[in-house]
């Protein structure tokens, strides 16, 4: 019997395939999920700013539209910087079909490269400046043009009518508005305002399809300490001692003594602000501010004061000046001149190194040191200009054996025209120091911002300051100061000539830094004035060259501010000079009265060529008033030589009738304020060229 053998083979479990496949398929699922949701929270949460960023640089244009910039005046509300409505010419490249052509077109038009404005147009796509703020000529050419994608877009352009008057303390804006010099700069925050927005959205083809704009705010106005019209005296004084003396620079100011108030800051050279990128680096600075220089002579000041006020020498106190010599620390030093025994006063008034450096010996380094402090030197002022220096002033740890004499007589030490200033309006004021201002009032609408009162502190007592004004005055009667005596006001200052240092660290023998530093009338001072010339030619002394601009300024100003006269001041009387037996022409006299018979008759007789003041004394030669004087009124008499037509001044501010009698070469005295309403030659007379006229100004119809 045959055995049949089978093998069983195990059977397959088909039911579980599809459950592995199901669990794979899910497994793929889930893990695409998870890297979906990776890659979202990555877009929409990692990368979400920097896509977002680009899609609205792809989609949006935002255009910011400066606001109104702020005014800047005068105290009188003259207008020393403006904006005007100008345009400016973009372009929309998206909506440009040929921008070559429009470049060809453009670029003759406004003055351009049009090789260089193609650039621009090819690699903008949404937005492109073409020119800014244009003149109304170059937009109207653009206008005719009519371009696809160019427009015009209304902006501000800043303008200064006065032209370089007051630019130093003005300043100047760039292109975009922004201000890059003077007050245009320090205050720009609170002048510029805050500029609106427009927002330009665009589609994927780059049109334009919306737009969105944020209004701005506009910048607030600023009114000044500075008067026009005497920061005009400041600036013609100074430009005529630059021109006199061929000198490198300089500064004249003008302050309130009593306030701290700067009615004028000038400074030599100047520029144009609507031209300022045309002029040298050299006449941007503010030299009221930004100039360090040794004061020389006019620092004794300070020196004084600190004596008496600490009691360590009398008025009347004999000093042995030596005879101009004194040795220190192995040097000698020297005076300008061989003085034996002077007083205390007379040390001033006659400016000797040698009795101030003994004095100032007397205090010692750090008292000295003190009152140096006290009064404002070796510290920035606070005066609203960028800028501004704080001098230089050494530690008395630093002084060498030589230090405390040559800082005594105003050497070894550095300071600013408006530290200066300040320092002797302290005296002027009755010992009060304060710090000094230039802006009066800030400004939007109705809405005023209170301004801090002025700060002032104590620096002398009111007897030490009597004293020294006593002693300034007497520099002005009977010493250094003479030439700054003033016609119908008393004066008081101190003059100053100081070596400047070469570029070997030594003191030059050649170069020379004259100044006066003064202030009237003297019992009740209104002004406060400082001239410092840098570097004069011909003449190197404060007397000659400072002095005299002292005493054209302080006459016009202290006019100009209808300041009551303290001295007696008799009024002109005009006359001509003609052939013997002719009858002179009557000129008429401030009040319109006429000259008297004697005054004919002299002039008819005396063919004096002259058109100086001249006191009817018996002597036919007409001389200078004396300074205090009592004499009968003063003649003028103008010879039969050249002859120029004196204008009418009617209605005219007192800046023009200046302006006028310059070009003229006519000497001119100011009375009272406003508009011009009488004259003491009348209009249409023939005079001598420097002739001196007097103009009344009022601020009310006659």
């Amino acid at each position: 019997m045959a055995l049949r053998i089978s093998h069983s083979q195990p059977k397959k479990n088909y039911k579980s395939h599809p459950a592995k496949r199901d669990l794979i398929l899910g497994g793929w699922l889930v893990f695409w999920m998870f890297g979906l949701a990776a890659r979202l929270y990555n877009l929409q949460v990692i990368d979400y700013a920097d896509l977002l960023a680009k899609a609205q640089r792809q989609q949006q244009h935002v255009i910011e539209i400066a606001p109104r910039r702020g005014e800047i005046y005068d105290r009188q509300m003259n207008p020393l910087a403006m904006s005007l409505a100008v345009n400016s010419i973009f372009a929309d490249p998206s909506d440009m079909t040929e921008p070559q052509t429009a470049a060809d077109l453009l670029a003759p038009a406004l003055g351009l490269d049009s090789r260089e404005l193609l650039g621009r147009l090819t690699n903008s796509r949404s937005f492109c400046w073409v020119k800014r703020k244009v003149t109304p000529e170059e937009a109207n050419r653009v206008r005719e043009l009519n371009l696809k994608g160019i427009y015009l877009q209304p902006e501000s352009k800043r303008f200064y009518p006065k032209d370089d008057l007051a630019s130093h303390i003005v300043g100047y804006v760039g292109l975009d508005d922004k201000g890059l010099a003077g007050l245009e700069y320090g205050m720009d925050k609170a002048i510029r305002g805050r500029p609106g927005r427009v927002l330009v959205a665009a589609d994927a083809r780059r049109k334009s399809f919306q737009s969105t704009e944020w209004a701005g705010a506009p910048g607030k106005d600023v009114v000044l300490t500075l008067d026009e019209n005497i920061q005009y005296f400041a600036e013609r004084g100074l430009a005529a001692a630059m021109e006199k003396w061929h000198a490198a620079g300089g500064v004249v100011l003008v302050q309130n003594p009593n306030t701290g108030e700067i009615l004028a800051m000038a400074s030599q050279p100047t520029f144009n602000p609507n031209q300022f990128s045309k002029s040298p680096l050299s006449a941007l600075e503010n030299r009221g501010v930004a100039w360090v220089y040794e004061p020389g002579s006019t620092f004794k000041l300070v020196t004084l004061s600190a004596v008496l006020e600490e009691k360590l020498a009398r008025p009347e106190e004999i000093i042995d000046c030596q005879m101009g010599s004194i040795v220190l620390a192995g040097h000698v030093i020297h005076d300008h001149k061989r003085y034996g025994a002077l007083t205390v006063e007379d040390v001033l008034v006659n400016s000797s190194d040698v009795g101030a450096i003994k004095l100032g010996m007397r205090l010692g380094q750090q008292r000295l040191y003190r009152y140096i402090r006290s009064f404002g030197f070796g510290e920035k002022t606070g005066v609203e200009l960028p800028g501004e220096e704080h001098g230089l002033l050494k530690s008395p740890t630093y002084w060498s054996g030589l230090s405390i004499g040559e800082i005594s007589m105003g050497q070894e030490i550095g300071v600013t025209a408006v530290q200066l200033s300040s320092a002797y309006s302290a005296v002027a004021n009755g010992g009060v120091l304060f710090e000094p201002r230039i802006v009066r009032d800030l400004f939007l609408g109705q809405v005023h911002d209170s301004l801090p009162p002025v700060p002032g502190h104590r620096v002398i007592s009111e007897r030490t300051a009597s004293l020294m004004k006593e002693f300034l005055a007497a520099v002005v009667q009977r010493g250094t100061g003479k030439p700054a005596q003033l016609t119908g006001y008393t004066s008081a200052g101190k003059t100053g000539t100081a070596q400047k240092i070469d570029p070997s660290r030594a003191y030059s023998h050649s170069h020379y830094v004259a100044s006066f530093v003064g202030f009237a009338p003297v019992g009740k001072p209104a002004v406060t004035i400082l001239v410092v010339i840098d570097t004069p030619v011909g003449a190197i002394y404060g007397t000659d060259v400072a002095a005299p601009v002292f005493k054209t300024v302080a006459e016009q100003t202290l006019g100009y501010m209808n300041v009551p006269q303290d001295l007696p001041a008799p009024r002109p009387q005009f006359i001509t000079s003609t052939p013997a037996g002719v009858p002179g022409q009557k000129l008429g006299n401030p009040d319109g009265s006429s000259s008297q018979g004697t005054e004919h008759r002299r002039a008819a007789t005396s063919p004096v060529q002259t058109a100086s003041f001249s006191r009817t004394e018996p002597s036919r030669v007409p001389t200078d008033p004396e300074v205090g004087a009592a004499s009968a009124p003063p003649t003028v008499l103008l010879d039969n030589g050249p002859h120029v037509n004196v204008p009418d001044f009617s209605g005219l501010a007192a800046r023009d009738v200046a302006q006028e009698c310059q070009k003229l070469g006519l000497e001119l005295s100011l009375l009272g304020s406003g508009l011009a309403v009488d004259q003491s030659v009348p209009a249409h007379s023939q005079v001598a060229p420097g002739t001196r006229l007097v103009v009344r100004l009022s601020r009310f119809a006659q």
